[in-house]
């Protein structure tokens, strides 16, 4: 490993309220996953050292409450980041549009910082209401965009890795 000591950079989780953010970064952090579901209120901070190119890298996550119909995400928690996860519940296509006003968020409060999008909620792909075509505008500027499941574990390494390789060129 560089000499160069540990590289911090600040992650935002982003997506409406219920797609999977919180369930994500328990998988992510501890490799876990709980069936009991408890509602974000404010941020949630977590940490997790990631190695890219032989570079330490220390993740600050910041899940930030889901946005809803009562709720808007607060553009001064956005400020900071290096990058960030827009998370897309795929059995609910109305997530789509609250991933698109994030993502519009988050390029005015952050600028042009790289950021991958989950189709979460794959282990439940019979229900799924969102297909490829429906999200290829937030794809299109994506470092990646895959389905992903909290539950399974799947995408949730990848997506992380990738986005912390591509934070590391910005």
């Amino acid at each position: 490993m560089k000499d160069q000591g540990v590289i911090q950079k600040k992650v935002c989780m982003l997506g409406g309220s219920s797609v999977g953010k919180t369930s994500l970064v328990k998988r992510f952090v501890t490799g876990q996953f709980s069936e009991n579901y408890h509602t974000t209120i404010g941020v949630k901070i977590d940490q997790k050292s990631q190695c890219v190119d032989d570079i330490e890298l220390l993740l600050v996550l910041w899940d930030v409450y889901g946005e809803d119909d009562f709720q808007k995400v607060r553009a001064s928690y956005l400020q900071g980041s290096a990058g960030y996860l827009l998370v897309v519940d795929g059995t609910r296509k109305e997530t789509l549009a609250v991933a698109r006003q994030l993502h519009t968020l988050a390029a005015q409060s952050m600028g042009p910082v790289p950021y991958a999008l989950l189709i979460n909620k794959h282990d439940l792909s019979e229900s799924w209401q969102v297909d490829s075509e429906m999200y290829e505008d937030l794809a299109s500027n994506a470092c990646l965009a895959l389905p992903s499941s909290a539950k399974t574990g799947e995408g949730v390494e990848l997506a992380f890795a990738e986005l912390a390789s591509q934070m590391l060129k910005v």
